[in-house]
């Protein structure tokens, strides 16, 4: 397997400051074309695709803009757009990678995705730490205010024109789902909301709302220029298109890759140059703190949504965290708890409490022999799945994912 590029096809190849070299490699034509369409043959072509949100979650992008186009009329009212920039996952660092090398693309993508609902506003929300995407993305939006791609009233039917703003985050994870994202947007506290309504219906102050993340909006342009069969050509049936993964850990080349969806997690540490020192793999956690450890023995599998669920896992926003032989992984576990009690927002008890408990039994298991551990890593996963039955949103619901995994999987690794 070699890496395969749509979302990252310019990184390197192109001044990411400039709208000029942008259009030099083809930039733009894909919105020249939506522009030309009917918006929901724009939509159409989205949901043909097959894209999936490239956030974590997976659900269908063209399903998601079909809702929010459906929920007004488009000459009706207000309708907004979302890139959701927050990337608070620990070990992703993928939307940064083409923030930060091709800005141009997130925008055009906004712009047919804006076009296809009838938004008129929209905002990209960046997390505060990201210093160089920020910049980036600022001074790309001036490129398309220069050049009249944004705020100009184009010639259409119904004289659609988009204006587009940086928010900014204050580096909760929270902030990373979509309803806990509007609230900060709206200027409130980034507590949750409950579902339903979805954004879709009742989103930013109440209004039809679509919100992706970078790399969902940086696959569109692909798919309206060439088609959506084009699309499907890559990937698998039900996860076609390609991933970037963010690989990390004890690894000779971490950083991102892209590849086709389907690859399996020994072609991509092959694709990051092997194992550091030639340490064979101990444990694999695949999707973030919130996401399923494997351990040596799921090398060759295919890493999609389906595949991922026939081993009780999930596939998550693409981070794949590589741990050797000489890790410690109770040590690890205790850190992801940690992880999720910091972030926890504090508004219902059961994450609250539940959280900060599970952070303080991952720290006792280490003192214990084997027979206890066992023991009370079942505990442990008791705890978290009442904690995930029990809680307003979805963090409450993510410490059960890498316990449960690393107790099917990673027991006799301890």
């Amino acid at each position: 397997m070699i890496e395969t590029k749509i979302a990252l096809k310019n990184a390197g190849k192109i001044a990411p400051d400039s709208l000029s070299e942008y259009e030099s490699v083809g930039g733009l034509n894909a919105f020249r074309k939506a522009l030309k369409m009917e918006p929901l043959d724009v939509l159409k072509s989205i949901n043909e695709s097959g894209l999936r949100g490239r956030g974590g979650a997976g659900f269908s992008a063209g399903l998601k803009g079909k809702f929010t186009d459906e929920s007004m009329c488009r000459y009706c009212g207000q309708k907004y757009i979302i890139c959701n920039a927050d990337e608070g996952e620990p070990g992703t660092f993928k939307d940064r990678a083409i923030m930060e090398n091709d800005p141009h693309l997130l925008i055009e993508g906004m712009l047919i995705a804006a076009w296809a609902i009838g938004a008129t506003t929209g905002f990209i929300y960046i997390r505060g730490e990201y210093t160089d995407s920020i910049q980036k993305i600022q001074r790309a939006l001036d490129n398309y205010y220069t050049e009249a791609w944004l705020g100009k009233t184009f010639d259409t039917d119904d004289e659609f024109k988009l204006d587009l703003e940086i928010r900014l985050g204050a580096g909760s994870y929270l902030c990373g789902e979509e309803l806990t994202l509007i609230e900060s947007l709206e200027g409130k506290r980034g507590y949750p909301r409950i579902k339903p309504p979805f954004p879709a219906q009742h989103g930013l102050w109440q209004k039809p709302t679509l919100v992706h993340n970078v790399e969902t909006f940086a696959h569109m342009p692909f798919i309206i220029e060439n088609g959506a069969d084009m699309y499907r050509q890559y990937g698998t049936e039900n996860s076609p298109g390609t991933k970037i993964f963010s690989i990390s850990g004890d690894l000779n080349r971490p950083g991102n890759y892209e590849t086709e969806m389907g690859v399996s997690l020994r072609e991509l540490i092959e694709i990051a140059g092997g194992m550091k020192d030639d340490i064979p793999v101990k444990a694999i956690l695949v999707g973030g703190a919130a996401g399923s450890f494997v351990s040596d023995e799921h090398l060759d599998i295919s890493l999609c949504y389906d595949s991922m669920k026939k081993v009780g896992g999930v596939f998550g926003s693409g981070a794949i965290m590589v741990l050797n032989e000489t890790r410690n992984l109770l040590d690890f576990m205790a850190d992801i708890m940690e992880f999720f009690k910091h972030e926890s927002c504090g508004k219902c008890i059961p994450c609250r409490v539940g959280t900060a408990q599970l952070a303080l039994m991952a720290h006792e298991i280490k003192s214990l022999d084997k027979d206890a551990v066992y023991v009370r890593l079942q505990k442990m996963q008791s705890e978290a799945e009442y904690i995930a039955a029990n809680s307003l949103c979805p963090l409450g619901a993510s410490p059960i994912i890498p316990i449960s995994s690393f107790n099917q999987h990673l027991k006799d690794k301890i």
